[in-house]
């Protein structure tokens, strides 16, 4: 008798794990109705304040060019594009902005790479004076270059004082920061096993670092080209201290048009070509920028950098990078020493009184010069004010930006909204500061109609601040945000927390370091701006850096001496406030700019 044996049932294969719901997916609680007004406002004050500090500007400007009597007309368009100075401001403003570009990022490259995957003592210190040049006022940086490069100054052999070679070295001077920050945050997240298995396959350093390193650094390196090129082509107060009309910029243009030509028209019209340009560079680095955040996906947790050695290690073999460790280290260490010298030689100089030193400069800060209507100390007092009050405004509005392009909403529309208003938010970091202190003054002449005058107003000044450094705080801010696990914000709904105070148990506690970076780079900004202040600022209270800037164009020793003196406070103010910034920065963290 056979027994047949019954049929095998396959094995049920196990059961997949449910996937965590998307941010903003999935069933859940109906929001109560202060929650619906709570982010309604959240939408609303900040693109209020956008609508009418930085947007109306905008829109005014472009009308005194095209719409100058109610209709449109594009006689003034053809009549600035027609004249052969416009071509030539333009050509200007491409080739120093191009060559200050290429020499940024080659330099900064090496730099990313040694100040965020190698360790040394003082790289904290290093890495805060390469960002002290960024937020410095474009205004010392000119001073601080033109002491530098004048006849009788340390390299005035090189005959660069008011030359190209001059205006592109300070451009790559204030821009450096940008390439190794960018570059170096996505640098010191990639995952190391990747070079690790390039290496075990055979290839040498170089050939890791030209076909693994460096294209998978090429978002953040376009990116950070495309805002180098941006900061270069609308750079105000550097290049009309180094370079005035002889190599001036559309930007300088716009100013002179406006301020001694009164030639509103023609300056609306300069203005609409550099709109342009600055659209062009910003789509690049938008683009390049979400390509980085999805590389920022896969980054490690632990620390990747390995201590930089000037001797190679024992049992090491000739081709373990050490060598391209060492030229890198030595690049880097000319850049730093390069990034030194204007503001060494920026407190030298101010010392220097007739044939010997003395603080005869700085104790003129406090008497009034002739021709200027408050003393160099009162100007600070007010630079400070305005810079404090642009502060708190552009962390409210900035905050509350943030915070609503964190999330993700639901339905293809609002993911559309959400991407709009974030091109918004970035656009006035391009936008040039000259082109909104002027839509400004178009803006508050007569606002909707009414028989008022608002150019006087002592607000006018913190606003346009406030909207140059808005931008800084969003992309401080946002990253943090975006990094936040829904879960958690699910976590506290579920033990019953209000929507309110998960914002401030979450988010607040999470964001809370980047927020005092935000407070950091936008009080800093807000400072040392001078594009639109320079418009903007009543005669009877100017700021400290148009103060500097009318001292710098008078003649005399004693006028200069001020005007390096006053540059110092400012530096010190500025250093102080980035070394603060420095201690803020996490480990591993990225800044975004």
């Amino acid at each position: 008798m056979t027994t047949t044996a019954p049929p095998v049932r396959p094995a049920r294969p196990p059961a997949r794990p449910a996937r965590p719901a998307r941010p903003g997916r999935g069933a859940g609680p109906r929001p109560s109705a202060a929650a619906v007004l709570g982010w309604t406002l959240a939408v609303l004050v900040p693109l209020g304040f956008l609508a009418a500090a930085f947007v109306a500007p905008l829109v005014a400007t472009v009308a005194r060019g095209f719409v100058p009597d109610g209709r449109v007309d594009l006689s003034g368009l053809a009549d600035v594009l027609g004249r052969s100075r416009t071509w030539r401001v333009v050509g200007q403003t491409l080739t120093q902005a191009g060559l200050a570009t290429v020499v940024a990022v080659v330099l900064g490259v090496p730099g990313a790479y040694v100040l965020h995957r190698l360790s040394f003592p003082g790289r904290r210190l290093v890495r805060a004076l390469v960002t002290v040049p960024f937020v410095l006022p474009t205004v010392v940086v000119g001073v601080a270059f033109r002491s530098l490069l004048v006849e009788g100054g340390p390299l005035g052999g090189l005959g660069w004082d008011g030359s190209l070679a001059g205006i592109v070295a300070a451009l790559v001077f204030f821009n450096y920061a940008v390439v190794v920050r960018a570059v170096g945050g996505l640098w010191e997240g990639l995952d190391p096993r990747m070079e690790g298995a390039a290496r075990s396959l055979g290839a040498s350093p170089l050939r890791v670092l030209l076909t693994v390193t460096l294209p998978a650094l090429a978002p953040a390196i376009a990116s950070a080209a495309s805002l180098v090129f941006l900061f270069c082509a609308t750079s105000f107060g550097t290049v009309l201290v180094l370079g005035g009309l002889r190599y001036g910029t559309v930007e300088t243009e716009i100013w002179v048009l406006t301020t001694q030509l009164l030639d509103l028209r023609a300056a609306a019209v300069l203005s609409v070509v550099q709109l342009v340009i600055v659209a062009a560079a910003l789509t690049v680095a938008g683009r390049m920028r979400a390509r980085r955040e999805r590389a920022l996906a896969w980054r490690p947790a632990h620390d990747t950098a390995r201590p930089l050695r000037l001797r190679r290690p024992a049992g090491t073999a000739p081709g373990d990078g050490h060598a391209l460790d060492l030229a890198a280290a030595a690049v880097t260490a000319l850049v730093v020493l390069a990034i030194a010298t204007p503001l060494v030689n920026l407190v030298v100089r101010s010392l220097r009184v007739g044939g010997g030193w003395g603080l005869d400069h700085y104790r003129a800060l406090g008497v009034r010069s002739p021709g200027l209507p408050v003393t160099a100390l009162e100007a600070a007092a007010t630079s400070l004010r305005a810079a404090l009050d642009a502060t708190v405004l552009a962390l409210v509005v900035g905050t509350l930006l943030a915070l609503v392009l964190s999330r993700r909403p639901r339905g293809a529309p609002g993911r559309r909204a959400v991407a709009a208003l974030d091109a918004v938010v970035t656009l006035p970091l391009g936008v040039s500061a000259v082109t909104v202190g002027l839509g400004l003054l178009l803006v508050l002449h007569r606002p909707l109609g009414l028989d008022v005058d608002l150019r006087t107003s002592p607000l006018l000044v913190p606003v346009a601040q406030a909207v140059v450094a808005v931008p800084l705080v969003v992309r401080t801010v946002l990253p943090v945000l975006r990094a936040v696990d829904p879960r958690l914000r699910e976590v506290a709904g579920t033990l019953g927390a209000a929507p309110g105070r998960v914002l401030a148990s979450v988010d607040a506690a999470l964001a809370a370091r980047a927020g005092g970076l935000a407070v950091g780079f936008a009080f800093a900004a807000s400072l040392g701006e001078f594009g639109a202040t320079a418009f903007l600022a009543q005669p009877a209270a100017p700021t400290l850096p148009v103060v500097v800037a009318r001292l710098v164009g008078r003649p005399g020793a004693d006028s200069l001496g001020q005007a390096l003196a006053a540059s110092v406070l400012l530096a010190v103010v500025t250093a102080l406030v980035v070394g603060a910034l420095e201690r803020l920065r996490a480990p591993g963290t990225a800044q975004d700019w």
